[in-house]
């Protein structure tokens, strides 16, 4: 198909027109994930299809998927206007990137720019897993649903974004299965223990976003022989840094006498 080449920008626009339809008639959700999901599926067969090679169509569709899921799950428990509109943008922008790269890859692979499909998945699932997380534990606050409901979907969500990641970087399938399921039995363990903090959602999903992102990231080098001291630093110390501007974001929430679990 000749028109290949703007399909990495022609669908994300529509998912992104579709997110603001969605804001304005919220009781057309189902319809619109239907939808935009669809338009993923035409886009990434389309590129299988024109670069002739065998590839799994659901490898390329799962990142997109549970991604513009996790947009409009945490937009609706968003109550400024003007931050979802930003959010929206945002989605749309990394959709561009998202299927920009997978466009390089398959069909265009003598300019493609080497490790951007790790990369872009890399960013792609951190905020993922922060945009679920932070959804699922809302619903906890909103709903009061109870704690081992939301961790059976954390579950789910932890268990998709460390199979795209194995598959992203190419990690040989059998060993990274093992280390996917150490991985979710511990970070479902850290999400149960973190969903009893007085804090709010925002800050709970960002800590296990940040959790995700530390764990995943030493477990991608090491499946890669790639780890060393300074790789294990780099993440712990972005750990560090991230929990203290949480504590500092905390304080100030409770110095302004407000319920920080909200």
């Amino acid at each position: 198909m000749r028109y290949n080449r703007f399909l990495p920008l022609f669908i994300p626009l529509l998912a992104w027109l579709a997110l603001e339809i969605y804001l304005r008639w919220p009781k057309l959700v189902y319809a619109i994930i239907c939808l935009v999901m669809l338009l993923f599926f035409f886009t990434a067969n389309q590129f299988i299809k024109a670069s002739g090679q065998k590839k799994k169509l659901g490898n390329y569709l799962l990142l997109p998927g549970y991604f513009f899921t996790g947009t409009v799950s945490f937009s609706a428990l968003v109550s400024n206007v003007f931050l979802i509109h930003f959010i929206f943008f945002f989605s749309g922008l990394y959709l561009y990137y998202y299927f920009r790269t997978i466009y390089y890859s398959l069909l265009k692979s003598d300019i493609y720019p080497p490790f951007s499909l790790e990369n872009i998945s890399a960013y792609g699932n951190f905020i993922a897993v922060y945009f679920l997380s932070s959804a699922l534990f809302g619903l906890q606050s909103f709903l009061n649903i109870a704690v081992w409901n939301l961790m059976l979907l954390m579950l789910v969500v932890i268990a998709l974004a460390c199979y795209q990641m194995i598959w992203a970087n190419g990690i040989e399938k059998r060993s990274g299965y093992y280390y996917t399921l150490v991985a979710c039995l511990v970070l479902v363990e850290l999400a149960w223990s973190v969903s009893f903090l007085p804090l709010s959602f925002y800050i709970l999903g960002l800590i296990m976003a940040i959790y995700y992102y530390i764990l995943m990231g030493i477990m991608r080098f090491y499946l890669l022989k790639k780890l060393d001291k300074k790789i294990v630093k780099l993440y712990l110390l972005f750990g560090a840094n991230s929990r203290k501007a949480d504590s500092a974001r905390t304080n100030m929430h409770s110095d302004d006498g407000g319920d920080v679990r909200s």
